[in-house]
Protein backbone atom coordinates (compact mmCIF):
# COMPACT_ATOMS: atom_id res chain seq x y z
CA UNK A 1 0.00 0.00 0.00
CA UNK A 2 1.67 3.24 -1.19
CA UNK A 3 0.71 6.26 0.90
CA UNK A 4 1.15 10.00 0.33
CA UNK A 5 0.35 11.90 3.54
CA UNK A 6 -0.83 15.30 2.30
CA UNK A 7 -0.65 17.04 5.70
CA UNK A 8 1.82 16.15 8.44
CA UNK A 9 4.16 18.23 10.62
CA UNK A 10 7.40 16.24 10.71
CA UNK A 11 9.25 19.09 12.43
CA UNK A 12 7.40 17.87 15.54
CA UNK A 13 8.15 14.18 15.00
CA UNK A 14 11.11 11.91 15.65
CA UNK A 15 13.30 10.04 13.20
CA UNK A 16 11.70 6.85 14.52
CA UNK A 17 8.41 8.17 13.12
CA UNK A 18 9.95 8.41 9.66
CA UNK A 19 11.10 4.81 9.99
CA UNK A 20 7.66 3.60 11.10
CA UNK A 21 5.95 5.57 8.34
CA UNK A 22 8.21 4.07 5.66
CA UNK A 23 7.50 0.58 6.99
CA UNK A 24 3.76 1.33 6.83
CA UNK A 25 3.95 2.37 3.17
CA UNK A 26 4.39 6.15 3.32
CA UNK A 27 6.36 7.16 0.22
CA UNK A 28 5.67 10.89 0.07
CA UNK A 29 4.31 13.71 2.22
CA UNK A 30 3.57 17.42 2.37
CA UNK A 31 4.51 19.37 5.48
CA UNK A 32 2.55 22.63 5.77
CA UNK A 33 3.89 25.53 7.80
CA UNK A 34 1.99 25.83 11.09
CA UNK A 35 2.02 27.15 14.65
CA UNK A 36 4.83 25.49 16.58
CA UNK A 37 3.08 25.74 19.95
CA UNK A 38 5.43 28.38 21.30
CA UNK A 39 4.56 31.82 19.85
CA UNK A 40 7.22 33.26 17.55
CA UNK A 41 8.16 36.88 18.09
CA UNK A 42 9.86 38.00 14.88
CA UNK A 43 9.93 37.42 11.14
CA UNK A 44 13.45 36.00 11.29
CA UNK A 45 12.19 32.95 13.16
CA UNK A 46 10.07 32.13 10.08
CA UNK A 47 13.13 32.36 7.84
CA UNK A 48 14.83 29.69 9.92
CA UNK A 49 11.66 27.59 9.96
CA UNK A 50 11.12 27.79 6.20
CA UNK A 51 14.78 26.96 5.58
CA UNK A 52 14.40 23.86 7.76
CA UNK A 53 11.33 22.73 5.80
CA UNK A 54 13.32 23.08 2.58
CA UNK A 55 16.59 21.57 3.81
CA UNK A 56 16.72 19.54 6.99
CA UNK A 57 13.35 17.78 6.78
CA UNK A 58 13.77 16.62 3.16
CA UNK A 59 17.14 15.19 4.20
CA UNK A 60 15.66 13.34 7.17
CA UNK A 61 12.83 11.96 5.01
CA UNK A 62 15.18 10.88 2.23
CA UNK A 63 17.00 8.51 4.57
CA UNK A 64 13.83 6.39 4.57
CA UNK A 65 12.87 6.75 0.91
CA UNK A 66 10.16 9.33 1.62
CA UNK A 67 9.75 12.28 -0.75
CA UNK A 68 9.28 15.41 1.39
CA UNK A 69 7.49 18.52 0.09
CA UNK A 70 6.16 21.55 1.92
CA UNK A 71 3.52 24.25 1.85
CA UNK A 72 4.56 27.66 3.19
CA UNK A 73 2.50 30.44 4.77
CA UNK A 74 1.86 32.62 7.78
CA UNK A 75 -0.55 30.46 9.77
CA UNK A 76 -3.92 31.89 10.89
CA UNK A 77 -3.16 31.88 14.62
CA UNK A 78 0.03 33.93 14.25
CA UNK A 79 -1.52 36.25 11.68
CA UNK A 80 -2.92 38.09 14.69
CA UNK A 81 0.54 39.11 15.96
CA UNK A 82 1.60 42.48 14.44
CA UNK A 83 5.26 41.59 15.00
CA UNK A 84 4.91 38.92 12.30
CA UNK A 85 3.33 41.03 9.55
CA UNK A 86 6.65 40.92 7.69
CA UNK A 87 6.17 37.22 6.99
CA UNK A 88 3.72 38.14 4.21
CA UNK A 89 6.52 40.09 2.51
CA UNK A 90 9.02 37.29 3.17
CA UNK A 91 6.95 34.58 1.48
CA UNK A 92 7.62 35.52 -2.17
CA UNK A 93 11.31 34.71 -1.64
CA UNK A 94 10.32 31.13 -0.81
CA UNK A 95 7.28 30.43 -2.98
CA UNK A 96 9.43 29.98 -6.08
CA UNK A 97 11.58 27.23 -4.57
CA UNK A 98 11.56 23.56 -5.53
CA UNK A 99 9.48 21.30 -3.28
CA UNK A 100 7.15 24.16 -2.29
CA UNK A 101 3.93 22.67 -3.68
CA UNK A 102 1.28 24.92 -2.10
CA UNK A 103 0.56 27.99 -0.02
CA UNK A 104 -0.56 26.83 3.41
CA UNK A 105 -1.80 26.49 6.02
CA UNK A 106 -3.90 29.62 5.61
CA UNK A 107 -7.47 30.44 6.64
CA UNK A 108 -9.00 31.16 10.02
CA UNK A 109 -8.37 30.54 13.68
CA UNK A 110 -10.56 33.15 15.41
CA UNK A 111 -11.90 34.91 12.29
CA UNK A 112 -10.40 38.30 13.13
CA UNK A 113 -9.79 41.26 10.77
CA UNK A 114 -6.07 40.46 10.89
CA UNK A 115 -6.78 36.91 9.74
CA UNK A 116 -8.96 38.28 6.94
CA UNK A 117 -6.04 40.37 5.66
CA UNK A 118 -3.51 37.55 5.86
CA UNK A 119 -5.90 35.10 4.18
CA UNK A 120 -6.59 37.44 1.25
CA UNK A 121 -2.91 38.37 0.86
CA UNK A 122 -1.81 34.75 0.73
CA UNK A 123 -4.51 33.78 -1.76
CA UNK A 124 -3.09 36.58 -3.92
CA UNK A 125 0.38 35.05 -3.50
CA UNK A 126 -1.00 31.69 -4.65
CA UNK A 127 -2.38 33.27 -7.80
CA UNK A 128 0.87 35.15 -8.46
CA UNK A 129 3.04 32.06 -8.06
CA UNK A 130 0.55 29.62 -9.62
CA UNK A 131 0.34 27.38 -6.56
CA UNK A 132 -2.50 25.39 -5.01
CA UNK A 133 -3.78 26.41 -1.56
CA UNK A 134 -4.21 24.46 1.68
CA UNK A 135 -6.88 26.03 3.90
CA UNK A 136 -7.16 25.36 7.64
CA UNK A 137 -10.69 25.38 9.02
CA UNK A 138 -10.96 26.68 12.60
CA UNK A 139 -11.36 24.43 15.61
CA UNK A 140 -14.15 26.67 16.95
CA UNK A 141 -17.20 27.70 14.90
CA UNK A 142 -16.06 25.33 12.15
CA UNK A 143 -19.25 25.68 10.11
CA UNK A 144 -19.12 29.48 10.09
CA UNK A 145 -15.38 29.44 9.44
CA UNK A 146 -15.76 27.03 6.52
CA UNK A 147 -18.49 29.10 4.88
CA UNK A 148 -16.54 32.30 5.38
CA UNK A 149 -13.41 30.67 3.94
CA UNK A 150 -15.32 29.65 0.83
CA UNK A 151 -16.62 33.22 0.42
CA UNK A 152 -13.07 34.62 0.59
CA UNK A 153 -11.84 31.99 -1.87
CA UNK A 154 -14.56 32.87 -4.37
CA UNK A 155 -13.77 36.58 -4.02
CA UNK A 156 -10.06 35.91 -4.67
CA UNK A 157 -10.68 34.40 -8.10
CA UNK A 158 -8.61 31.27 -7.45
CA UNK A 159 -10.21 28.21 -9.10
CA UNK A 160 -11.94 25.85 -6.67
CA UNK A 161 -10.04 22.85 -8.02
CA UNK A 162 -6.80 24.42 -6.78
CA UNK A 163 -8.03 24.68 -3.17
CA UNK A 164 -7.96 22.01 -0.45
CA UNK A 165 -10.18 22.71 2.58
CA UNK A 166 -8.79 20.68 5.46
CA UNK A 167 -9.79 19.44 8.93
CA UNK A 168 -13.36 18.82 7.77
CA UNK A 169 -15.98 16.85 9.66
CA UNK A 170 -19.48 15.54 8.94
CA UNK A 171 -21.29 18.92 9.18
CA UNK A 172 -18.80 20.71 6.92
CA UNK A 173 -18.21 18.00 4.32
CA UNK A 174 -21.31 18.80 2.25
CA UNK A 175 -20.54 22.53 2.22
CA UNK A 176 -17.15 21.87 0.66
CA UNK A 177 -18.31 19.05 -1.61
CA UNK A 178 -20.80 21.45 -3.20
CA UNK A 179 -18.13 24.15 -3.63
CA UNK A 180 -15.92 22.18 -6.00
CA UNK A 181 -12.91 22.45 -3.68
CA UNK A 182 -10.97 19.38 -2.54
CA UNK A 183 -11.94 17.92 0.84
CA UNK A 184 -9.36 17.09 3.51
CA UNK A 185 -10.00 14.87 6.54
CA UNK A 186 -7.47 14.72 9.37
CA UNK A 187 -7.51 11.37 11.17
CA UNK A 188 -6.32 12.60 14.53
CA UNK A 189 -7.25 11.12 17.92
CA UNK A 190 -9.78 12.94 20.11
CA UNK A 191 -9.98 16.35 18.44
CA UNK A 192 -10.57 15.63 14.73
CA UNK A 193 -11.74 12.56 12.79
CA UNK A 194 -11.46 8.90 13.78
CA UNK A 195 -10.65 6.12 11.32
CA UNK A 196 -14.23 4.83 11.51
CA UNK A 197 -15.81 8.24 10.88
CA UNK A 198 -13.49 8.83 7.93
CA UNK A 199 -14.41 5.51 6.33
CA UNK A 200 -18.09 6.41 6.76
CA UNK A 201 -17.47 9.73 5.00
CA UNK A 202 -15.78 7.90 2.12
CA UNK A 203 -18.71 5.48 1.89
CA UNK A 204 -21.06 8.45 1.56
CA UNK A 205 -19.07 10.74 -0.75
CA UNK A 206 -16.85 8.34 -2.69
CA UNK A 207 -13.15 8.79 -3.37
CA UNK A 208 -13.15 11.79 -5.74
CA UNK A 209 -11.54 15.02 -4.47
CA UNK A 210 -10.93 13.59 -0.98
CA UNK A 211 -7.57 13.54 0.80
CA UNK A 212 -6.91 11.75 4.08
CA UNK A 213 -4.08 12.92 6.31
CA UNK A 214 -2.67 12.39 9.79
CA UNK A 215 -2.01 16.07 10.60
CA UNK A 216 0.44 14.58 13.11
CA UNK A 217 2.25 17.25 15.11
CA UNK A 218 3.37 17.98 18.69
CA UNK A 219 -0.05 17.02 20.08
CA UNK A 220 -1.42 13.57 20.80
CA UNK A 221 -1.38 12.32 17.24
CA UNK A 222 -0.42 9.34 15.12
CA UNK A 223 1.52 9.50 11.83
CA UNK A 224 0.21 6.05 10.87
CA UNK A 225 -3.49 6.95 10.71
CA UNK A 226 -3.54 7.07 6.87
CA UNK A 227 -2.37 3.44 6.83
CA UNK A 228 -4.95 2.54 9.48
CA UNK A 229 -7.60 4.21 7.33
CA UNK A 230 -6.52 2.26 4.27
CA UNK A 231 -6.71 -1.02 6.18
CA UNK A 232 -10.15 -0.07 7.52
CA UNK A 233 -11.33 0.78 4.00
CA UNK A 234 -10.34 -2.68 2.79
CA UNK A 235 -12.06 -4.29 5.78
CA UNK A 236 -15.20 -2.30 4.99
CA UNK A 237 -15.34 -3.62 1.43
CA UNK A 238 -13.58 -0.89 -0.54
CA UNK A 239 -11.41 -2.13 -3.39
CA UNK A 240 -7.66 -1.70 -3.56
CA UNK A 241 -8.13 0.83 -6.36
CA UNK A 242 -10.30 2.98 -4.08
CA UNK A 243 -7.63 2.90 -1.37
CA UNK A 244 -4.94 3.82 -3.86
CA UNK A 245 -7.04 6.70 -5.20
CA UNK A 246 -7.55 8.22 -1.75
CA UNK A 247 -4.15 7.58 -0.21
CA UNK A 248 -1.87 8.01 -3.24
CA UNK A 249 -3.36 9.33 -6.45
CA UNK A 250 -5.52 12.14 -5.03
CA UNK A 251 -2.59 13.86 -3.28
CA UNK A 252 -0.59 13.58 -6.50
CA UNK A 253 -3.44 15.07 -8.53
CA UNK A 254 -3.92 17.97 -6.11
CA UNK A 255 -0.34 18.93 -5.33
CA UNK A 256 0.79 18.02 -8.83
CA UNK A 257 -0.90 21.24 -9.95
CA UNK A 258 2.17 23.02 -8.59
CA UNK A 259 4.42 21.36 -11.17
CA UNK A 260 6.95 20.65 -8.40
CA UNK A 261 6.26 17.17 -7.06
CA UNK A 262 9.41 15.09 -6.91
CA UNK A 263 8.40 11.47 -6.48
CA UNK A 264 11.26 9.04 -6.82
CA UNK A 265 9.99 6.29 -4.51
CA UNK A 266 6.73 4.36 -4.38
CA UNK A 267 5.75 5.44 -7.89
CA UNK A 268 3.40 3.35 -9.95
CA UNK A 269 5.50 1.69 -12.69
CA UNK A 270 2.41 1.67 -14.90
CA UNK A 271 2.62 5.48 -15.01
CA UNK A 272 5.94 6.47 -16.58
CA UNK A 273 5.32 10.14 -15.78
CA UNK A 274 5.75 9.32 -12.10
CA UNK A 275 8.43 6.67 -12.07
CA UNK A 276 11.73 8.08 -10.93
CA UNK A 277 11.06 11.56 -12.27
CA UNK A 278 10.04 14.95 -10.99
CA UNK A 279 6.46 15.74 -11.94
CA UNK A 280 6.54 19.02 -13.81
CA UNK A 281 3.68 21.37 -14.54
CA UNK A 282 1.22 19.92 -17.02
CA UNK A 283 2.28 16.28 -16.62
CA UNK A 284 -0.29 15.27 -13.99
Amino acid sequence: MDIFDPHIHMTSRTTDDYQAMAAAGVRALVEPAFWLGQPRTNTGSFEDYFDSLLGWEPYRASQFGIAHHCALALNPKEANDPRLAGVLDLLPRYLTKDRVVAVGEIGYDSMTPEEDKAFAAQLAHALTYDLPVLVHTPHRDKGAGTRRSLDVIRESGIPAERVLIDHLNEPTARIVADSGCWMGFSVYPDTKMSVERTVSILAEYGSARILVNSAADWGRSDPLTPRRTGDAMLAAGFGESDVRTVLWQNPIDFYGQSGRLQLTDGSDPAHDDYAGNSIKRGEV
